[in-house]
């Protein structure tokens, strides 16, 4: 069993919401077409890794729950956003309590519920303290607080004008690029 307490062997992570983070929020984006990916993402991947952080994007998608697209169709935008990014792994949430069949659910995944954090923080060995969660929405500012970490709003998305309840993130910065320089410094 490895020591969990080795910090050598713990990686810290950026946590990142999908729409508003890494793309242009467009309400529900149900097809690879559809998905704008910033042109500075990838950018911004990279400088992430070159500071020893895993980049994990962590995203409700309840278009899925609503019957918009299929949970085969986000897999493959998914596996896009990889690609086209370097980011080290999406987790998904395809739940809504107000969604159809089994995607009808009151879940602990989706945001600003912590599972998608704690299994990714089990699966990649992640040093929760020295990690951020940057998303563009209060839920995803809960969900990192929840979470024990740092919080990051960006503009970029809904940002403050558009804030479903108050929350009080640790950051807020501009875009993803004004936070990956702040980082770098």
């Amino acid at each position: 069993m490895k020591n969990r307490s080795d910090k050598k062997n713990i990686h810290p992570a950026v946590f990142l919401d999908r729409d508003g983070v890494l793309s242009t929020e467009k309400s529900y984006v149900t097809s690879i077409e559809e998905l704008e990916i910033f042109p500075y993402t990838r950018k911004c991947i990279e400088l992430l890794h070159q500071k020893g952080f895993l980049a994990v994007c962590i995203t409700n998608q309840s278009a899925v729950a609503r019957g918009f697209m299929s949970e085969a169709v986000l897999k493959r935008m998914n596996e896009y956003l990889i690609r086209e990014t370097g980011i080290d792994a999406v987790s998904y949430c395809p739940h809504h309590p107000q969604g159809i069949g089994k995607y009808g659910v009151l879940c602990k995944c989706r945001k600003p519920g912590t599972e998608m954090i704690e299994k990714v923080i089990e699966r990649f060995q992640i040093d929760r303290e020295r990690s951020y969660m940057v998303g563009d929405r209060a839920s995803d500012i809960l969900c990192g607080k929840k979470a024990g970490m740092k919080t990051v709003l960006l503009e970029s998305g809904y940002g403050t004008s558009r804030l479903e309840e108050m929350v009080y993130p640790d950051f807020i910065y501009r875009d993803l690029v004004e936070f990956v320089e702040k980082i770098m410094e």
